[in-house]
């Protein structure tokens, strides 16, 4: 499996998951500790000089007006890691902090922070080795960066904290004793370079917007499906309609949908029927489709220029011999992209309860109602519908942004925040959920699909329907559907269902 090399190449959100999900190790580039070791040589001279540097010889927050000695600058960084671990609630998933350890050591190695070399090599050894610090999801505010989580992940580095290893969680120096690696102990500046970023909020951010690009190719092919057996139209797809309105994601998902669709002889079945216009479930799809792909395509192109900035303070230019105090740390891009996000995945769900609503109505589908037989005796795909509007309705109460609120801290020293993390962990929740509309919806329209037994459907909905029916069968009587729920969302991770529509119809484009 090959490496990563830190400082020779960018982090894209591709990466990012090899890193984080699969196992793919770190190595740092010699140019990365040329920098570093400059930086520390500057950083050598002005605590010779005994000059004033905000978090190296002084306190943090409202605290930066009192000087530190140079006999406490070791104990100021160990007291800093302390006092900030204040996190409170569930801990963040392993594959999330693999994320945050990646993203804090490709900011380090750009080399503008009072860190060593060393201490980047032993951040890299701990993600190599499989040590995954426990950091409580909650307790940052998006500014001075992810202060609080940050303090939980950098206390294993000085045998505090706790820590998950080989599955087991434990006291994080018994964690490092089981590698064979010794606490380490942090020098003037470095607890602070360790914890002033955005790389909580960026790495959650950065992770749902990889699994929300898969998504959003994945509702197209959902929405195909419902199209079919709804007996509606290719022409809403028809590249005309686009080019005259040529929003780059509405004219992607319009051609996804006709390749889809393509030879489907449902759809030929009734093209001379009495029906003028499709409801805008269907119709407008495209639209609606088109407008949240463009959306994620935006928060990812954010998430992925902050993957790779430096958003620490004070920021050390060692060529120049200066030190600049700056707010690189506050987490505002990454909140605004995130809630917008939010927001499109929400609507991606919003559209998809729908068609799933006009697939169980008997009025409005001319399918057996709630999509089984012997209805009354069996209840079908009715509380699935349920179950779907629930999830639209939460994410509606979720898809409130959290970059509007903002609460003074550090005696208003620190007088906005972003509330970053805290939008970037609602966006992860509103995926999760519309994942599982969009599932109901496959479930469902491949349920209505059975019943066109002497009609073929387009060459990419047979794709995905027969991916479907490979591992959940018909439902031709009541069963326990929390489990059929959850089987449909493993294919849909698995990458099954876009694999198998893609090799018949080519690549879908998101954006």
């Amino acid at each position: 499996m090959p490496y990563f090399w830190v400082g020779k190449e960018n982090l894209h959100l591709e990466k990012l998951a090899d890193i984080a999900r699969r196992g793919v190790e770190l190595r740092l580039s010699g140019e990365s500790e040329k920098k570093m070791d400059a930086t520390w040589k500057r950083i050598a001279q002005w605590l010779a000089e005994e000059r004033g540097i905000y978090g190296i010889t002084t306190g943090f927050g409202a605290l930066s007006d009192v000087s530190i000695s140079s006999k406490d600058t070791v104990r100021l960084q160990k007291n800093l890691l302390m006092s900030h671990a204040a996190g409170v609630g569930n801990p963040l998933d392993e594959e999330t902090v693999r994320a945050v350890m990646t993203l804090r050591i490709q900011d380090l190695a750009m080399g503008y922070s009072a860190i060593r070399k060393e201490t980047v090599h032993f951040l890299i050894e701990m993600l190599n080795r499989g040590i995954v610090p426990l950091i409580p999801e909650k307790g940052s505010v998006g500014a001075s960066g992810d202060l609080c989580p940050l303090a939980h992940l950098s206390l294993v580095m000085i045998g505090m904290g706790e820590a998950y290893y080989k599955g087991q969680r434990m006291p994080g120096a018994q964690a490092l004793k089981k590698c064979g690696m010794q606490p380490r102990e942090l020098r003037s500046g470095e607890g602070l370079s360790l914890i002033n970023g955005t790389q909580v909020m960026t790495a959650i951010g950065a992770l749902t917007a990889y699994d929300a690009l898969h998504l959003c190719r994945l509702t197209d092919i959902a929405a195909a499906m419902s199209l079919e057996v709804l007996m509606g139209s290719r022409t809403e797809f028809d590249p005309r309609i686009h080019q005259i309105r040529p929003h780059k994601g509405q004219k992607n998902s319009a051609d996804n949908m006709l390749r889809i669709t393509k030879n489907s002889e449902i759809v030929s079945s009734h093209k001379d029927c009495c029906r003028v216009q499709d409801a805008y479930t269907l119709r407008c799809s495209p639209q609606v489709h088109g407008a949240s792909h463009d959306a994620v395509h935006y928060a990812s192109a954010v998430l992925e220029t902050e993957m790779n900035s430096c958003t620490n303070n004070p920021l050390i230019f060692s060529e120049s011999g200066e030190f600049l105090s700056g707010g690189n740390f506050h987490g505002q891009p990454v909140a605004l992209a995130l809630d917008f996000m939010a927001m499109a995945l929400a609507e991606l769900a919003n559209i998809s309860e729908r068609r799933i609503e006009r697939l169980v109505n008997p009025k409005l589908s001319g399918l057996p109602a709630f999509l089984v037989e012997d209805g009354g005796l069996n209840s079908g795909f009715m509380i699935a519908q349920y179950t779907a509007a629930s999830l639209v309705s939460e994410n509606k109460i979720l898809a409130h942004p959290a970059c509007v609120d903002s609460i003074p801290t550090s005696a208003n020293k620190e007088d906005h925040v972003s509330m970053g993390t805290i939008a970037a962990r609602k966006c992860r929740e509103i995926l999760h959920n519309t994942a599982h509309v969009i599932g109901i919806e496959f479930l469902c329209a491949a349920q209505a699909l059975d019943l066109f037994t002497n009609m073929k459907p387009g060459q990419g909905t047979r794709a995905a329907y027969e991916v479907i029916r490979e591992t959940i069968p018909h439902l031709e009587k009541d069963r326990v559907l929390s489990a059929d729920i959850e089987s449909i969302i493993r294919l849909m991770r698995s990458g099954k269902i876009l694999g198998a529509v893609e090799k018949k119809v080519g690549k879908l484009t998101v954006c």
